[in-house]
């Protein structure tokens, strides 16, 4: 009997684009992931293409990762931080002061800098969207959806339009990029209930994730892996055992001492004198990416980082991590009856884990994938190739998932608490109050898809930007974190206001509100084919049947 493991990534980083601000400190989330993540991922994923190792991974991007990956601005501002980091470390594997050890560490950071700038300048020409789009032309990735602007959508269903809306732009802003439907759909932070499953059907998604619970409390041997739900939408159960190996922090693969400490890094402890070239000034400190000492153990003093003692703690880790998704497979096949499709482990995370938040991430990943090629007792696969190998979804036992999401809670408290909970009200109130202007320029005979230039056409097109912008899940988490709390806040509220700031511009033509209307465009430039008719009410059937 095959058996089938399945390798899914989300890619995310929260829209934080700020032309007012030439150095603001959250762009670096941006930067961070792509010099840390995405481009070792693409150097891994390219060569073992290049040398003919065979992989299927899938993957997604959330919109507003994939609007900044290609803006202008943003990426001149990664080329620039790559290359400060560059010119930081070749200073520091100098600077006379510092420890020997220090001088060689920051010389082989010098090293990775200067092909990381090279990567993203020279081979991919700073569009690496392009670069992932490349390897699903050559299916050894499967790309799929997800919703516009990473929110919480069972949050957000008090109105129903709004969730069609970030499900359909996402889908929409997917095929604008990859040139066909997604067919499989990523729900943000893995949030479901039942009123979903028609909505992602009609983007034509035949498949979504859901995390371990919402298939029952715990495993009994008897639930499966993948099932056919509502609508005759396949769901995904990802699997706890991998999540645990691979992404706890304290008792996985990441809390190996070898391995290379997050939170020592030369932006916080080098002298002031050695960073002001760095700093352009500030007096504000800020992470590097050059980072001197290994996790250890506990919360005393550290060591100095080896290289090649990490890289050996990573491939051991990928055998590791291989050998046992082999032993859960084996038991699965064991517990399936004839007739019953075959065994499947779904193993979903941040693509940010490996390298951003586990910097050996990558050499772990690139390991694990040859080993798999390698191996004749399961079959690397997407949930799309999955379904196509059991006849579709009907081919799947029933099963009907229960509210869940994959946050520590494992429901949606992360994102109601005492600091958050003040945001529902406010996106409910806009969201209504756009139902009514779409739904009155259709009154008047305005369909609302006349050309682009139309004043009251573009005020309602970035009202329903600055809305899907202020329903990112990812504000009311931060919010719970005390060091980001008022800058989600700010960013939340910044939202609402020009929305509330449009309305008013909307039913106005006076040069003042053409000026708004451009500033407001400028700062947030994301979507620029949306289609306002989608939030007519008249257009929306229940979504709770």
């Amino acid at each position: 009997m095959n058996r089938f493991l399945s390798i899914v990534l989300h890619a995310h980083v929260p829209w934080v684009r700020h032309p007012e601000s030439p150095r603001c400190l959250e762009e670096d989330w941006l930067f961070e992931a792509i010099s840390e993540s995405y481009l070792p991922l693409l150097d891994v994923l390219h060569r073992l293409r290049d040398e003919e190792v065979p992989y299927r991974v899938t993957m997604n991007f959330s919109p507003v990762l994939l609007e900044m990956l290609q803006d202008p601005m943003l990426r001149d501002r990664a080329q620039a931080y790559l290359e400060r980091a560059l010119a930081l470390a070749q200073r520091e594997s100098m600077r006379e002061s510092a420890p020997e050890t220090h001088r060689r560490l920051a010389a082989w950071y010098a090293a990775r800098f200067s092909s990381l700038r090279d990567m993203y300048v020279d081979r991919w020409q700073r569009d690496l969207v392009r670069a992932f789009r490349e390897l699903q032309e050559t299916r050894h990735l499967e790309i799929t959806a997800t919703a516009a602007t990473h929110a919480v959508l069972p949050l957000l269903l008090q109105v129903p339009e709004t969730v069609r809306a970030q499900i359909s732009v996402g889908a929409e802003t997917y095929e604008k990029t990859f040139g066909t439907p997604a067919r499989g759909f990523w729900l943000p932070e893995c949030a479901y209930v039942h009123a979903l499953s028609g909505l992602i059907r009609e983007t034509g998604a035949d498949w979504t994730i859901v995390e371990a619970h919402a298939f029952g409390p715990e495993r009994s041997g008897a639930e499966p892996n993948a099932g056919c739900g509502p609508r005759g939408l396949a769901f995904f159960r990802r699997d706890l055992a991998s999540s645990r190996q691979a992404w706890d922090a304290d008792t996985g693969y990441p809390s190996d001492p070898r391995y290379r400490e997050f939170y020592r890094d030369v932006g916080l402890e080098a002298p002031p004198e050695a960073l002001s070239d760095y700093l352009e000034g500030s007096p504000v400190r800020r992470f590097t990416g050059l980072k001197m000492y290994r996790i250890t153990g506990g919360e005393g003093d550290k060591e100095w980082y080896d290289p090649g003692a990490a890289r050996a703690a990573a491939l051991e880790h990928a055998k590791d991590f291989v050998d046992a998704r082999a032993d859960q497979l084996r038991t699965l096949a064991a517990e399936v009856e004839p007739g019953e499709p075959p065994p499947i482990l779904v193993c979903a995370c941040d693509v940010e884990l490996f390298g951003r938040w586990w910097f050996e991430g990558p050499q772990f990943f690139e390991e694990m994938l040859r080993l798999l090629s390698k191996r004749d007792d399961m079959i690397l696969t997407t949930p799309t190739e999955y379904l196509l190998r059991c006849g579709g979804s009907a081919a799947l036992p029933s099963v009907e998932p229960m509210p869940s999401s994959w946050s520590e809670e494992g429901y949606f408290a992360s994102w109601l608490s005492d600091e958050n909970t003040w945001i529902y009200p406010e996106l409910h109130r806009r969201a209504t109050q756009l139902l009514r202007v779409v739904q009155a320029c259709e009154e008047d005979g305005d369909t609302l898809e006349e050309p682009l230039g139309s004043h009251r056409r573009r005020c309602v097109s970035q009202m329903i930007r600055e809305l899907q912008l202020a329903q990112s899940g990812d504000w009311p988490m931060l919010m719970r974190n005390e060091t980001s709390r008022d800058y989600a806040t700010r960013r939340a509220k910044e939202h609402l206001s020009h929305f509330d700031t449009l309305w008013k511009a909307y039913a106005s033509a006076s040069e003042d509100s053409q000026s708004t209307l451009e500033r407001i465009e400028k700062q947030n430039p994301i979507f620029p084919d949306l289609k306002p008719s989608r939030h007519h009410p008249d257009r929306q059937p229940s979504l709770l049947d």
